[in-house]
């Protein structure tokens, strides 16, 4: 708007600006314009115009139709004006409207050179967004750095309150928060995430905000106001935040557990966006598939290509087991084909093993190895498989992280949250990023043993669910929330006073989540499994005690810490807790985990021996 004041001066124009503030009343807005009527060649410009957007109609039918024939008008708002200027017939010969979009690459990458900053790690954030780059390059050069570090969080505030202006009511802030959480917003997941508002009024306003696109999953968000809005609930409210976490999770999981099993993949991804910033799936997904590509069963006539892909990319050898499990497995393999030509771009394979035979276990050495693991741990019962993301193969080997590999991911994802049978999962891969982010971020752990295929060694991680159940591996953002049916929840009524171990450990887990839920605690199974009646007191109590003993040991003292910030100071994430604790991420999730486990020791010896739990021995960290 300040180019074309320059523009139309330049030209020899008067030019008269008015703001939105001027509001809501005509009377007002006709003093503010007066001048128009006083030149024949005459600009107006209207700036932050979605803010006096009700005299619309006044403007069109009685203020417009009486300026000079030669006056200019110039409006910019966020929201769209309405359709009625483009569809009249006499208004559509004499108004243009014009979306603004983002700037090229090479543009932003311009205006931030012209401003002197870093521009990789600025572009990244704001894309071509010029609000966005101008803000963040503003912030940089006050902070003197010369590094590109992300933005501060005074520019996701300045670019909340710029791009998307004042808001009608304070669940029209929930429900943008909500849809710049999810990957896309439909009206349903609006109902969910915010019960008891008017879902279809909230809808039927974000559809209508200029920052916001109609999809055929639903409505999206502009990247940059997604950001802003996202980090700054996550930053200005924690618990709100969590709390919108939980309920979209939950809705999603329900539908991608009623989906079928051709859809598993599309209705896992937007669970997994939820996850998107940081952690596993932040540093291995792009999220910027477009359709280009897609999942597809395998066919008969694929088995050669598979061969001889695997074989240009990890050797004979692994050849030679891929040839081995088209045989015995071909419902395990997926190919990923390019939409528009068909042509196969990668496979990966999602073995299961129930009760292997020799003959599998001698032709697959990484099947050996996790076979092996799972005895040592104790057998399955005859309903329990292992499943293994046995194979990622890309037909570009160099290239890593693609829209390929995050629909490879996106397959172990639904195979994970969706196969209610497994009683363990494990990614096998010579993947180096993958290692070193699976490492850092679980839930999945190296087993120890690299196995050699012919090439680079693959390293095996797995998940002992019955161990650690999905919710709490999944994440530690929302409240408690049981997200694998084979678990059972403490809301589930328990009508039996004896459980077996693994019940016993799934009961420990919920009643360190429900900390601060007396209601949930009172539901637990564990007030009925013996642990009060040896130890008197209220199970939090119980807990507490057991607890204490790791606190008053100093090899156990870290885990006291990480269980005491985690569940009893209730930090909103895990790494905030491990921040609290002043430990790397990765360490704190190993002492919690030991946390857990000691904790459910001493409770199930209470139980066993009918004695008070005594000093724990604890494992050099």
């Amino acid at each position: 708007m300040r180019q074309f004041a320059v523009d139309a001066r330049a030209a020899g124009r008067t030019v008269i600006e008015v703001s939105g503030r001027v509001g809501s009343s005509p009377a007002a807005f006709e003093i503010a314009a007066a001048e128009m009527f006083a030149h024949d060649n005459a600009v107006l410009l209207v700036d932050d115009f979605e803010r006096c957007q009700v005299l619309e109609d006044w403007l069109r039918d009685h203020f417009l139709p009486r300026l000079p024939v030669g006056a200019l008008t110039v409006f910019a708002g966020r929201r769209a004006p309405a359709p009625v200027w483009e569809t009249d017939p006499g208004w559509a010969e004499v108004v243009r409207v014009v979306r603004l979009e983002d700037l090229s690459p090479e543009d932003a990458a311009a205006l931030l050179e012209s401003r002197g900053v870093p521009h990789g790690p600025l572009l990244a954030f704001a894309g071509g967004h010029p609000l966005a780059l101008a803000l963040a390059a503003e912030v940089a050069l006050q902070a003197a750095t010369s590094t590109g570090e992300p933005p501060a969080q005074e520019v996701y505030a300045k670019l909340v309150e710029h791009l998307v202006g004042d808001l009608p009511s304070a669940a029209h802030r929930r429900a943008l928060e909500v849809c710049c959480h999810a990957r896309a917003t439909t009206e349903d997941l609006l109902r969910a995430a915010l019960p008891g508002e008017d879902a279809g009024r909230l809808f039927a306003w974000l559809r209508r905000l200029p920052s916001v696109e109609a999809g055929s999953l639903g409505l999206s968000p502009h990247d940059v106001v997604r950001d802003a809005v996202d980090a700054d609930l996550r930053w200005r409210d924690p618990q709100c935040y969590a709390a919108t976490h939980g309920r979209i999770r939950d809705h999603l999981l329900k539908r991608a557990v009623e989906a079928r099993c051709s859809d598993r993949v599309a209705a896992v991804a937007p669970i997994m966006y939820l996850y998107r910033s940081g952690g596993f799936l932040g540093d291995l997904m792009t999220w910027r598939s477009r359709g280009e590509f897609r999942e597809a069963e395998l066919r008969q006539q694929d088995h050669s290509a598979l061969i001889r892909m695997t074989e240009r990319a990890e050797g004979a050898r692994s050849a030679a087991i891929v040839r081995y499990w088209l045989a015995r497995q071909p419902e395990a393999f997926r190919v990923y084909r390019r939409s528009d030509t068909e042509e196969m771009e990668g496979f990966s394979a999602w073995l299961t093993l129930r009760d292997p035979h020799e003959d599998e276990l001698r032709a697959d050495p990484v099947a050996a190895a996790v076979w092996t693991h799972v005895r040592a741990a104790g057998n399955l019962l005859p309903e329990e498989s292992a499943g293994i993301a046995r194979f990622m193969v890309l037909s570009d080997p160099v290239r890593r992280r693609s829209p390929v590999l995050d629909l490879m991911l996106l397959r172990i994802a639904a195979e994970v949250l969706l196969v209610r049978e497994a009683a363990w999962s494990f990614v096998a891969s010579a993947d180096r990023n993958l290692w070193a982010s699976t490492t850092a971020h679980g839930p999945f752990h190296p087993i120890g043993t690299d196995v050699a295929v012919g090439g680079d060694p693959l390293r095996i991680f797995a998940h002992d669910w019955r161990a650690e159940p999905l919710e709490y591996a999944l994440d530690h953002i929302g409240p408690p929330r049981s997200l694998r049916t084979t678990v059972e929840s403490a809301a589930c009524v328990y009508e039996r006073t004896a459980m077996a171990r693994p019940e016993f450990d799934d009961a420990v887990r919920e009643a360190l989540r429900c900390w601060h839920r007396p209601d949930a605690l009172a539901r637990n199974p564990l007030s009925r499994s013996g642990v009060l009646a040896e130890a008197g007191g209220s199970l939090r109590d119980v807990l507490e005690r057991a607890m204490d003993t790791l606190g008053g040991d100093p090899r156990s003292v870290k885990a006291h810490r990480a269980l005491t910030a985690t569940f009893v100071d209730g930090a909103p994430t895990q790494e905030a807790a491990a921040r609290r604790v002043e430990l790397p991420f990765s360490t704190y999730r190993r002492h919690l985990t030991l946390g857990i486990r000691y904790v459910s020791e001493l409770l199930w010896d209470q139980v066993m021996r009918g004695m008070p739990p005594a000093t724990p021995v604890v494992t050099r960290f």
